[in-house]
This record gives structure tokens, C-alpha cells and sequence, in this order.
């Protein structure tokens, strides 16, 4: 099992034996810049989520490190904020909490979009929160918003094109 820093707030586990290159052991002081990433429309359900798509090496690594609550609160209409950790193949994630100072909601979800595992996450908890079973997209809310929205385990997070499909 290969264990490599993905995001600053994760730990991707990789369980097929990969060649893959630990991320940069210095601690990096700044989080995503927000308004430069790539944002998307999702949803799951009735529910709505404005979410930063977090595509890259980079951005994973960072995720919502340094963000605090006020960037995270719903759009004026009643969209929630959250992010999109998007990989390019399914395995066995695991996020932490590094640097990362507001509770989260994460909901793994497969290539299709069905939510596999969830966890309410604890700020600056560096314990790994797993996926348990094999996951493409982590999405990440504020802590007890699935709740709120009896949002579980089997849902679908209904995604773009511009995130199954990003070559079109």
C-alpha cells in the first residue's frame, strides 16, 4: 500500500501498487485561491451545491486548507458551497484534516456517482477518514449539512459534463 500527501486536508491511499511521488514535505502556509479555481453545479437530490473543482495535484493538496467559515457559506440563493476533489481513476481515498480549521461533511462517491461512504470530519483531526470502497469524487460540505438534507449513503451527486467528461 502506497500512502502519498494528496491535499493538505487528505491522504490518498492507494491500494494497487502504483509508482506515485510523495507530495513536497514543507508545509505549505497557503490554502487554494479560491477565485481563481474552476467552480461547477452539482447536485444531489433536490440539493444544490456551488462547488471549486479541485482537478490538479495542487489543488487537491491544498482543498480547503486555511478556509474559514464565511467563505463557505451559501450562495444568496441558496446554494451551498463546497469541493469537488475530482481523480482520475477509482481507489481507496482517505482524508484528513491538516490545516483545515472549519468541521466538514465528506461524501465519497463512485465513477457514477453513487455516495459510497460519508463522514463528518473534526478540524485539524489528522486521522485518515476513508472511503472504504473504491471512490472517484470526495466531496466536501459543512459538517452536518447531509445531515440536514437526509442526504446518505447510496444518493447520487448528479455532476456536469464538464467534470465526467472534461475533453468535450
Amino acid at each position: 500500500m502506497k500512502t502519498i500527501r494528496l491535499m493538505g486536508l487528505t491522504h490518498l491511499m492507494i491500494l494497487m501498487g502504483c509508482s506515485c511521488q510523495a507530495g513536497s514535505s514543507s508545509t505549505n502556509q497557503q490554502g487554494n485561491e479560491l477565485s481563481t479555481m474552476e467552480t461547477a453545479r452539482i447536485t444531489i437530490g433536490e440539493a444544490s451545491f456551488e462547488v471549486w473543482v479541485a482537478r490538479t495535484a495542487s489543488e487537491r493538496e491544498k482543498g480547503l486548507m486555511f478556509v474559514n467559515a464565511d467563505q463557505m457559506t451559501d450562495l444568496p440563493d441558496g446554494v451551498h458551497r463546497g469541493m469537488l476533489f475530482v481523480f482520475e481513476s477509482e481507489r481507496v481515498l482517505g482524508f484528513w484534516m491538516r490545516n483545515t480549521y472549519i468541521p466538514l461533511d465528506i461524501a465519497y462517491a463512485r465513477t457514477d456517482g453513487t455516495i459510497v461512504k460519508m463522514h463528518t470530519m473534526t478540524p485539524l483531526d489528522e486521522s485518515s477518514y476513508s472511503s472504504v470502497q473504491p471512490s472517484r469524487y470526495a466531496l466536501e460540505v459543512n459538517a452536518n449539512l447531509f445531515d440536514q438534507l437526509d442526504i446518505a449513503e447510496g444518493a447520487t451527486i448528479t455532476l456536469p459534463d464538464s467534470i465526467t467528461n472534461p475533453q468535450e
